[in-house]
């Protein structure tokens, strides 16, 4: 029997909560087994860029990512934000090292093409280097990974956090089972958005077509959902979704996604 191996991809609004991330980091590390943490810092460098007079722009919720705007999210994400997580969790004893998908050569990248819009410095993950990040694992370390690669010719890209997590759920799928847990807000998928206790327990494709055309699953929603079914397609073991107590064995309010 193959080891399990969590990761954990944890959402802004904990990040720029205090006392919501003191609380998380105690629960992921609480957690048993090998274990990566993914995260981003989107709000907090878009603070950072305000206070320095650079405009940030957004298209569908992603943000077009210029040279002035890269270094700002190189310093908050690869530097506040990753060496802050990774400080917090040594508090916790849980012996982290912080990366970004430079560091070792760990997440490599293309550029993504001009289409209709130019997304600037952003990447599209092109694979994921198993060898590495398995052995620091198996050396008893907690990656935590930025929402940053490059693509291999010395150039930094902003990458979607969900999407990085994925990717490494499932390249890492040939010596671990892994099982992927998307933490947000919300205790999971919910029936009514009004109502917290409406959580949505289990999701399957067929459930999730149904959700689909009750509208049920909409907006910020969609690609989270499509970043779940697509590492299962990739032989990832499960998906959870929900907000950071889903990580605490003895809660069951969270969302699971299967095939």
């Amino acid at each position: 029997m193959r080891e399990k191996l969590s990761v954990v991809k944890i959402g802004g609004n904990v990040i720029e909560n205090e006392a919501e991330m003191e609380r998380f980091i105690h629960l992921f590390s609480e957690m048993e087994g090998p274990k990566i943490l993914v995260h981003g810092g989107g709000k907090l460098a878009t603070q950072l860029a305000s206070k320095l007079g650079i405009a940030s722009k957004m298209v569908n919720g992603r943000r077009i990512t210029d040279a002035e705007t890269l270094d700002i999210i190189t310093m908050v994400y690869a530097g506040l934000t990753n060496k802050n997580i990774v400080a917090k969790l040594q508090a916790n004893q849980c012996n982290a090292i912080g990366l970004s998908g430079a560091d070792a050569d760990s997440i490599q990248a293309q550029k993504r093409p001009v289409k209709e819009i130019d997304f600037g410095f952003v990447g599209d993950i092109d694979g994921v280097n198993t060898t590495t990040i398995s052995n620091l694992v198996s050396l008893g370390l907690t990656p935590v990974f930025c929402a940053m690669s490059h693509d291999g010719n010395g150039q930094l890209l902003n990458t979607n956090a969900d999407t990085i997590a994925s990717e490494l759920a499932i390249g890492l799928r040939e010596k671990y089972d892994t099982t992927l847990y998307y933490c947000f807000e919300k205790p999971g998928v919910l029936m009514d958005v009004t109502d917290e206790a409406s959580v949505v327990r289990h999701i399957d494709t067929k459930k999730y077509k149904e959700l689909l055309h009750e509208g049920i699953i909409a907006d910020g929603m969609l690609p989270k959902l499509e970043n779940c079914f697509h590492a299962l397609h990739h032989n990832v073991k499960s998906v959870c979704l929900g907000n950071m107590f889903m990580l605490d064995q003895k809660n069951d309010l969270f969302t699971t996604i299967t095939l």
